[in-house]
């Protein structure tokens, strides 16, 4: 049983977090804008607040062991041109924050939510998949990771960076598969309940520390 912070956990993956972790008996705390729109699981402690805040998160992550984040740069809708409605850089300016709060209180595990595509992963992906990302609204998100990816690697943390392939809605199915890019040959999607109990599997295991390894259902 691990004491957990977990950022992100209203959205529609960190539901999934906050469920599966408390499945698994561990003791969890998330920081939350709105305690009260959270359909939580019991157990789960909702600490009001937001990751932008950087006291806010010093206070969220206080006695906990480890830190699991599906923060997301949010648009309006799924639509790829849709308006962003995060800040450009909300993502990378939580996780600077964040790693910075884990120095001063001696946690060293965090397990963050990535993409295909971010980071060095961007020169694997097919040359239409970057004109479209470029052209649209993805980018900003993509952007977002890629300084994620920089903050991450260049601080002292047991980090991984998870990078799922399209998210689905569709049931947990417990068919993962994880390899680092070029050791494996991914499939198109996984599903954020599949996603979530890969996120806790490596906090748990103790695996991926320092690797950023590509996350897929190997069947839909």
């Amino acid at each position: 049983m691990t004491d957990l912070l977990v950022l992100g956990g209203s959205g529609r993956t960190g539901i999934h977090v906050l469920r599966e972790a408390a499945a698994r008996s561990h003791r969890v705390r998330a920081l939350v804008r709105n305690p009260d729109a959270v359909p939580a699981p019991a157990g789960i402690e909702l600490v009001q607040g937001t990751p932008a805040n950087i006291d806010h998160l010093r206070k969220a992550a206080q006695g906990t062991e480890a830190v699991i984040s599906v923060l997301n740069n949010a648009r309006a809708s799924d639509n790829p041109w849709a308006k962003p409605v995060s800040p450009p850089a909300f993502m990378t300016t939580a996780a600077r924050d964040t790693l910075t709060v884990m120095d001063e209180q001696d946690v060293h595990r965090i397990v963050l939510a990535s993409t295909q595509g971010a980071g060095d992963d961007w020169a694997h992906l097919n040359p239409m998949m970057k004109a479209f990302i470029k052209a649209s609204n993805l980018k900003a998100g993509f952007a977002d990771h890629d300084g994620v990816d920089q903050a991450v690697r260049t601080s002292h943390a047991d980090w991984t960076l998870a990078r799922a392939v399209a998210l689905s809605d569709k049931p947990a199915s417990g068919q993962v598969k994880a390899a680092e890019r070029g050791t494996g040959k991914p499939a198109m999607r996984i599903s954020r309940a599949d996603f979530a109990g890969f996120l806790i599997d490596a906090v748990e295991k103790g695996a991926w520390i320092r690797q950023a390894p590509l996350v897929w259902n190997t069947r839909d």
